[in-house]
């Protein structure tokens, strides 16, 4: 991003997908922090007049704080390259592979990163019966925050009864058992100009880790950084930025782990890398930040010094 007095960053927020709400609290988090760190800012409800709306207040650079289908998976990115637009976060090509949880794996296991068995199948096959022995998650194939997830955990439990929002093919993946684990990356150019990862973080639920235990207050408990042993916290730290660097993420990423404690680091698997992470009062990322040092404003105001074109 070209230096400027007092440059002016367009915040997209909200959108279409299934994560609209998260959208607009990210949104507006990240709108109110990079006001405290001196930029002009334009919140923007992505819709349909999204050129026209950009090319009205032409601003230096876009934060795109867009959750799930069309802001993450590449569609946006294609739109602020084609109107020659800096943005932060991922590209095109890292954001579309990375929402596709069926091609990061295949990009995680040609890098040598541990996952579990998945495959994809229709809705309708999954309703008629277990298409894998339990216990397994059905879940979308490109969608995040938990978003329309079902887990199967008993061989005499019923098929999911999946609901009329899930798409025609879905994701049946191998249930991994244990804790959930977190790790952020800040990509090259932020930070300090290296991609390093900043820590783990463990998720303690009293369930499932669904979309209310990700954003209600109180759904979750959040250790950070995690007490689990200095080898599994190690590998964690190196494969998110094998990950990171695998898809080819910019700016700042997450992945998500599930650990067998019973396994060692045998028992961490892989489950998904985020390329536009939560930045909501409950979100994994910014409590990371901050334990690494890093606050809020500070952190938006890197990501938006790293913005460009051609990422």
């Amino acid at each position: 991003m070209s230096d400027s007095t007092n440059p002016l960053v367009a915040v997209l927020l909200g959108g279409p997908s299934a994560e609209r709400e998260v959208s607009l609290s990210s949104g507006r988090e990240c709108a109110g922090a990079l006001r405290a760190a001196g930029y002009r800012v334009a919140e923007i409800d992505a819709g349909r007049d999204l050129p026209a709306d950009l090319a009205r207040i032409s601003p230096q650079a876009v934060f795109n704080a867009l959750h799930g289908r069309w802001g993450e998976d590449g569609t946006v990115q294609g739109l602020l390259e084609w109107l020659g637009f800096p943005y932060t976060h991922s590209g095109v090509l890292s954001s579309a592979l990375a929402m596709d949880k069926t091609r990061t794996k295949t990009v995680y296991a040609e890098a040598g990163l541990p996952v579990v068995e998945s495959r994809i199948v229709s809705a309708e096959a999954v309703r008629a019966g277990h298409v894998i022995d339990p216990p397994y998650v059905v879940k979308p194939n490109n969608e995040g925050s938990s978003v329309g997830v079902y887990l199967v955990r008993e061989t005499g439990d019923a098929p999911p009864r999946l609901g009329p929002e899930m798409p025609q093919m879905v994701m049946v993946e191998r249930f991994a058992p244990g804790r959930e684990l977190t790790t952020t990356v800040l990509g090259a150019g932020v930070g300090g100009g290296q991609t390093r990862a900043l820590t783990v973080t463990d998720i303690v639920t009293e369930g499932w880790y669904d979309y209310d235990a990700k954003y209600k207050p109180g759904g979750s408990r959040h250790v950070v950084p995690a007490d689990i042993p200095a080898p599994v916290f190690e590998a964690c730290l190196d494969y998110a930025v094998r990950a990171h660097d695998a898809l080819g993420c910019r700016g700042m990423s997450r992945t998500d782990y599930r650990w067998d404690p019973a396994r060692g680091v045998d028992g961490l698997v892989l489950l998904e890398t985020n390329t536009q992470p939560g930045m909501t009062p409950t979100s994994l990322s910014p409590e990371q930040a901050a334990q690494c040092g890093i606050d809020f404003p500070t952190l938006c105001r890197w990501l938006v010094e790293d913005a460009s074109c051609g990422r």
